[in-house]
């Protein structure tokens, strides 16, 4: 019997897929990355009988990366990534081992089926996938064909059975589109990045930003939110007046009327007008008015639109907003989020959404007068040739979504219920008065059907023409007008549509992202006000080259991207030609940098200015200072020198220690009382002395020989956990002794309340582990009788296990998480002799230290 092997993009979505293919009635298994599961069950397909084997990807399987030294930013000049540099495809993340999970799972088969999400990222995923599965799939026969793609807009019993009856091909062309928008926002951002970064953070010390980083999209989102705020800053206000009349309706009642001139900036004028009113004591109805008026229903929904509704009515960012419209989406609840459409095609099916409604507690009487009385169609919108666009697939309440997913379900849902109903319509009552030579009108409205809200006036008497109503008073009003507010979220999305600069799935990725690098802050209302750093940023490109910033040249490379998905355009051409403007502009960019640092010398404090004296130069021995704004640094203004720390922690003064080597005082790192800290050197930090020792660690990776603080004399054994670090001895935790993993976050307290922990000299027999010598504290002593000191193995020693918890730290800084090669003698400490076997884990992984994980 033969095998389809099927693969979705998302764990959730091939539970969903395979039910609804096999009727509920299959088998499930963990797969072998622990993450993605597999179901399998009986079936047939193309008219036989086959075994039908799905299972998942977690998004994209590969990612784009430089090779070797071109990773390494002080190694490599950054005006050679536009070409030189080679890239590879790497494993977006290697723990799930997702090309080896693909291969086990779909080797043997005869045919796959390619579940992905139905946009151009979906199509580069269907490549990635089949790069890994067709070299172990079984050979075809006679020229069959053996990879199909599904289209689905919704996770629905008859869309996803519809996409099973017409299978496809997956798109190599939109898949190519990808590749080029990756190879062109790795090269030109991180050439960019990389240079300005390192230029601006070695000479001031106060920008508060890690990472100073520019983006072919990323760039121009900031740029809008900048000019916004040069017209703020600009803005000049001018007085001018209003004339406003009050009349009495009755004794309780009256009314406000509306200049017909609106207004005047002349003073003398503006008093004349009210000189020839204030004296008049009655006012004349000339004529009245009673029109229908009709507010369109609105178009059908597509992602900008309901990003833009999210910030600005329901308060939700647009990465969070697309984060939970995803999640909807891949519960069934909508249709696929990701949509420029706003068009339904003659063939979608209306009434089967709203039926799904017609029982809603909420809306359920509306629904049910739609069905009865006949929908209304939709109006004709945009047809992008995507999906279709956001529909509510299947009702749901507000106790089953809850919070944020329920709001957005609800907007949606109303959303749709709108487009199939009749135009909101109104009628508009006015009327106009004469006070004097001076006219005035008074407007209100009366609802009819309405699906979106009128503002409602207060209601108007009942007047005819040559009536006259009592003149309360007339006054001037001294007015100025006011500048623009900030970019809301809303307003900053319908700019990046209408400038082409990001696609309908990367406009909330562009706008986080100048959130993070701290270019903008959102302030009340969602409003983005750009931060020092971020408008001294706009300015130096405007300065430099205008178009770095402008969505100009970016919305012309969106356009060449769309053409290779159409394949109307070559991707090694457009990938050349857009290559090599960003590498002249990048030139002329770095030898023009004088016209940006001007304008930082403004704003930021140079490095010498900046920080507290903290610890002292081994060169120079004068204090150097601690900058603690990010990235957190230290700086000696003597030797001009600058030396990184590890971030998202504390740093104080070791001890006034020295290290062995350079002299320079070592420093501690801290991530928090409950988490974990070693010393380092701040000179062996960022100068690496040991071949196997990483920039950026601390001693706890130092391979020294002898030194006290190092992972020589510090070091116990093999983490329990992430197999590539080492647990080290924490010397200043006491009396409160913690032993912490040098790789990952894993951290063991132990003997709490002894005097004194030392790492011995001896190793476990058992495990081969550092033995460590407790000295208890004689009050509070586990040992029996009047015992107060013990020499045991923490994984192994009875005595030590019941004395130990394991935990993982409260904050971690990335290094501390990658994987790496492990140097250690039996205990991870040193250089291993030739011929004596490395460190073994506890026979049982759960046992010992494990055993007591929380």
């Amino acid at each position: 019997m033969k095998t389809v092997f099927m693969v979705a993009e998302k764990p959730s979505l091939a539970q969903s897929i395979a039910r609804i293919l096999s009727r509920g009635s299959m088998s499930s298994r963990k797969g072998l990355n622990g993450t993605c599961s597999v179901y399998e069950y009986p079936g047939t397909f193309a008219g036989q009988p086959v075994r039908f084997k799905m299972t998942s990807v977690c998004g994209h399987v590969m990612t784009l990366d430089f090779l070797g030294k071109y990773n390494k930013w002080d190694k490599v000049d950054p005006a050679e990534l536009f070409s030189q540099a080679p890239t590879e495809k790497k494993e977006a993340n290697p723990k799930l081992n997702m090309v080896k999970f693909l291969q086990v799972e779909g080797r043997g088969s005869d045919c796959i089926v390619l579940w992905l999400d139905c946009d151009k990222e979906g199509e580069n995923i269907c490549f990635e996938v089949l790069d890994a599965v067709l070299p172990v799939m079984n050979q075809a026969h006679g020229g069959e064909q053996t990879v199909f793609r599904a289209r689905f807009s919704s996770i629905t019993d008859t869309d996803i059975c519809a996409a099973m009856a017409r299978l496809g091909e997956p798109d190599h062309n939109e898949a190519l589109s990808v590749d080029a928008r990756q190879e062109l926002d790795l090269r030109i951002g991180c050439a960019f990045t990389r240079f300005q970064t390192k230029y601006f953070q070695g000479k001031y010390g106060n920008l508060d930003s890690s990472l100073i980083s520019f983006g072919p999209c990323q760039t121009p989102t900031l740029g809008f939110c900048v000019e916004r705020h040069d017209k703020i800053q600009s803005f000049k206000p001018e007085t001018y007046w209003v004339l406003q009349a009050k009349v009495d309706v009755d004794k309780d009642r009256s009314l406000l009327l509306d200049w017909d001139r609106v207004r005047v900036f002349d003073r003398e004028i503006a008093q004349m007008f009210l000189n020839m009113t204030k004296l008049e004591k009655e006012a004349q109805v000339e004529a009245t008015s009673r029109k229908e008026k009709a507010k369109q229903r609105p178009l059908a929904l597509n992602t900008v639109e309901m990003l833009r509704v999210a910030s600005s009515a329901l308060g939700m960012g647009p990465q969070h907003a697309m984060q939970t419209a995803e999640r909807l989406y891949t519960q069934g609840y909508i249709s696929y989020p990701r949509t420029e459409t706003t068009h339904y095609p003659e063939s979608f099916d209306l009434k089967g959404p709203l039926r799904q409604q017609a029982n809603h507690p909420y809306w359920a009487d509306t629904v049910k007068q739609l069905l009865a009385a006949g929908i209304n169609r939709p109006r004709k919108g945009h047809d992008a040739g995507d999906h279709p666009p956001i529909t509510p697939m299947k009702a749901a309440t507000e106790a089953e979504l809850g919070g944020e997913a329920w709001r957005l379900y609800e907007y949606i849902t109303r959303h749709f219920i709108a487009t199939v109903s009749h135009d909101c319509k109104y009628l508009q009552s006015s009327v106009s008065f004469r006070v004097g030579p001076e006219r005035f009108t008074c407007t209100g409205f009366t609802e009819i059907m309405p699906w979106q809200s009128v503002p409602l006036e207060e209601s108007l008497p009942t007047c005819q023409k040559g009536d006259t109503l009592a003149v309360a008073e007339v006054k001037l009003l001294e007015k100025q007008t006011s500048p623009p507010d900030y970019l809301t979220e809303a307003e900053l999305i319908t700019l990046m549509e209408k400038h082409g600069i990001g696609t309908d799935a990367s406009i909330p990725v562009h706008i986080n992202n100048i959130c993070q690098r701290n270019y903008v802050v959102v302030e009340s209302g969602r409003r983005l006000k750009p931060t020092n750093l971020g408008i001294v940023l706009v300015h130096g490109y405007y300065k430099i080259d205008a178009e770095l910033v402008l969505p100009t040249i970016r919305s012309a490379v969106e356009k060449q991207l769309n053409l290779i998905a159409q394949g109307r355009a070559d991707f090694r051409q457009v990938l050349g030609h857009t290559l090599d403007v960003f590498k002249r502009k990048f030139h002329y960019f770095v030898d023009s940098i004088a016209g940006m640092d001007e304008l930082m010398e403004v704003s930021f404090s140079p490095l010498a200015a900046t920080g507290k004296p903290l610890s002292r130069c081994g060169k120079c021995h004068r204090f150097m200072k601690y900058i603690q704004a990010k990235p957190s640094r230290l700086h000696c203004s003597h030797c001009d020198e600058t030396y990184t720390l590890p971030q998202n922690g504390t740093i104080k003064l070791y001890k006034e220690l020295r290290c062995p080597l350079d002299d320079f005082e070592l420093v501690l790192w801290s991530s928090g009382s409950r988490g974990k800290s070693y010393p380092l050197c701040p000179y062996c930090s960022n100068h690496p002395p040991f071949r196997d020792m990483k920039k950026g660690t601390g001693c706890n990776e130092c391979t020294h020989p002898s030194c006290q603080h190092s992972l020589s004399m510090l070091g116990i054994g093999q983490c329990v956990e992430c197999e590539s670090g080492v647990l080290v001895l924490d010397p200043t935790s006491g009396p409160k002794w913690r032993v912490a993993c040098n790789r990952c976050n894993v951290v063991a307290h132990c003997f709490e309340n002894a005097h004194r922990v030392r790492v011995s000299a001896e190793t476990c027999a058992s495990c081969e582990a550092a033995l460590l010598d407790v000295d208890f504290n004689k009050a509070k002593s586990p040992l029996p009788g009047d015992g107060t000191q013990h020499t045991g193995c923490v994984f192994c020693d009875p005595v030590f296990q019941e004395l130990v918890e394991l935990k993982h730290a409260a904050s971690c800084h990335p290094m501390h998480r990658g994987p790496g090669r492990r140097q250690g003698r039996g205990r991870g400490r040193g250089r291993r002799p030739a011929g004596k076997p490395g460190p073994r884990r506890p026979k049982d992984k759960m046992s010992a230290l494990a055993a007591y994980f929380v």
